[in-house]
């Protein structure tokens, strides 16, 4: 698809659309302004990590007035892309209508590492590294 010429509609998924799927939606929304329409959503919405909040500042991105939205907002509408960032959201992913192309990237929670407000703001940090490295990638490999 020739990115110059149309917006590529981009979907990503995680259980609880509280980090990895939000902090994904902030990076491709920095990544590619002009050549992505992105939103994220999940099958058990919570809302957005105050972590994932912070991680996403300390790279000059702000996520705080994103939603966490039930995916359900989102079966009637057609997808380039729907992205999986969590095992559990790969497995339980409803197809989509159109001509979606499904992309799964394994990354832990964030959120499950315990300790010090410093141990979990280093998590999220390096999922969010992860991500914006795999957006990236993934990117270069649309031109």
């Amino acid at each position: 698809m020739n990115l110059s010429t149309q917006k590529l509609k981009v979907l990503i998924l995680c259980t609880a659309n509280s980090a990895r799927s939000q902090m994904a939606e902030g990076l491709l929304r920095k990544l590619a302004p002009d050549r992505a329409d992105v939103c994220s959503a999940g099958a058990k919405p919570s809302s957005v990590n105050p972590y994932a909040i912070a991680a996403m500042r300390e790279r000059g991105i702000d996520i705080s007035s994103q939603s966490s939205d039930h995916l359900s907002k989102y079966l009637e509408r057609e997808f380039d892309y729907v992205i999986t960032v969590c095992d559990k959201a790969a497995e339980t992913c409803p197809v989509f209508p159109g001509r979606a192309v499904r992309i799964h990237w394994s990354f832990p929670d964030p959120a499950a590492v315990r300790g010090e407000d410093d141990d979990a703001l280093r998590s999220f940090i390096k999922v969010r590294d992860g991500l914006e490295r795999r957006l990236q990638e993934w990117l270069s490999s649309l031109i």
